[in-house]
């Protein structure tokens, strides 16, 4: 199948194509993890060159067995096998994501605007590290030049960024949700103004991070419940 004949699934659609989230994660300014990035980044107000390379910041970038707000659901499993077939790109250096979200499954070198560094899971969340591609024009002077620069003066500025994720896959209807099939396959994540996974953003502070995420101790709620018997 050639990628253009890959449609589009919008939130309410089943059947095989290309899923784009709207609330998979986010970027805090106010985490206490990303207060190097911002100290760094706001040298370029003062008329300073930013000189710690590479700035990285801390992002939540999706979660399982929670219902987005494309009323789809990634149960645990899936998201665990796509998150440890992302740590190939991770290691070769080509873990890259784009800003906003472009309806295709191919990566545009053009609008390329950070590379995730590392993942990790706590809980039923999937968090991790992620460079801001910024130029040297935004780094030495403050000229915004390319997507990079875009993300960074506004996490400059303090404004809170959404993460979500794009793949290709199938959905299926199980109720009152879109539960995503086995045969998805994780593209990247990019990085936009509405993300889809419930609080899915970047963050300075790790305390300001902790409300958002799914802890797995707690009682599972009938929904995942009723995934788990549906997955059986």
């Amino acid at each position: 199948m050639l990628y253009e004949d890959i449609k589009i699934l919008k939130p309410g659609q089943t059947g095989f194509g290309i899923m784009l989230e709207r609330d998979a994660g986010f970027i805090e300014p106010g985490d206490i993890r990303n207060k190097p990035f911002i100290s760094e980044i706001n040298k370029i107000g003062n008329g300073n060159a930013i000189m710690v390379e590479p700035l990285v910041l801390f992002v939540v970038l999706q979660k399982y067995g929670v219902k987005n707000k494309n009323q789809r659901v990634y149960p645990e499993k899936l998201l665990r096998r796509e998150a440890k077939n992302y740590e190939s790109l991770i290691k070769s250096r080509t873990a890259l994501g784009e800003s906003d979200h472009p309806d295709s499954p191919v990566i545009s070198n053009r609008t390329v605007s950070h590379e995730i560094k590392k993942i990790w899971w706590e809980g039923a969340t999937l968090v991790g590290e992620i460079e801001i591609l910024m130029s040297p024009g935004f780094i030495n002077q403050g000229i915004i030049s390319c997507e990079g620069d875009r993300i960074a003066n506004m996490l400059r500025r303090g404004i809170r960024v959404g993460v979500s994720s794009r793949g290709v896959g199938s959905l299926e209807e199980v109720g009152d949700i879109f539960l995503v099939q086995e045969d998805f396959e994780l593209i990247c994540w990019d990085i936009v103004t509405s993300p889809s996974t419930p609080g899915s953003y970047i963050f300075n502070k790790r305390s300001e991070a902790q409300p958002f995420m799914e802890s797995v101790n707690k009682k599972k709620p009938l929904l995942i419940d009723k995934l788990n018997k549906f997955l059986l």
